[in-house]
């Protein structure tokens, strides 16, 4: 069995995780769809164990499938990033309309940073290491990262709840 093969799962006392890397072109070819957005689901448990796109997903979108691979270009990458996950939810999550886009009222999440360096560095033995590249990070407009550097103790987001039917 080779590391990419390895298996592992969640279970009561223990973290599991699956590597397949015969699943790679698929990844590569679903990234390119035009009707496929770009989001994570990732969490960490209380003894910091969880998957790597919790902090990685987008480091790895835009630092492995746009600036080396070229599976797409950097601004459709952006749109399936921000504003395609938003359009997707906001029927049900009316507060989404103020998400994915930069104009006046909308929340200010925003991202600066550098397109020849950003790429994921989380791991399994990581899954919270912040992306490389990432020079600074506003949440609700706060500085989350700055000059590159995560801000500890900072937790300026609110969650988004879907609208009561």
């Amino acid at each position: 069995m080779t590391r990419e093969d390895a298996v592992h799962h969640r279970g009561k006392d223990a973290l599991f995780i699956i590597h397949n890397s015969s699943i790679e072109p698929f990844v590569a070819q679903a990234i390119a769809h035009e009707a496929v957005s770009i989001a994570s689901h990732g969490s960490i448990d209380r003894e910091g164990r969880g998957h790597p796109r919790t902090s990685g997903t987008y480091g790895r979108l835009l630092g492995r499938y746009v600036r080396e691979r070229k599976v797409l270009p950097l601004m459709d990458a952006l749109r399936k990033a921000s504003l395609l996950p938003a359009q997707r939810l906001e029927a049900r999550v009316p507060r989404m309309r103020q998400k994915g886009r930069i104009r006046q009222g909308a929340d200010a999440d925003l991202v600066i940073f550098d397109a020849d360096r950003i790429i994921d560095r989380a791991t399994y033995q990581q899954p919270t290491r912040p992306s490389e590249g990432v020079r600074w990070l506003l949440v609700n407009g706060v500085a989350v990262v700055r000059e590159g550097v995560v801000q500890e103790g900072i937790y300026p987001g609110q969650p988004v709840r879907a609208a009561v039917r």
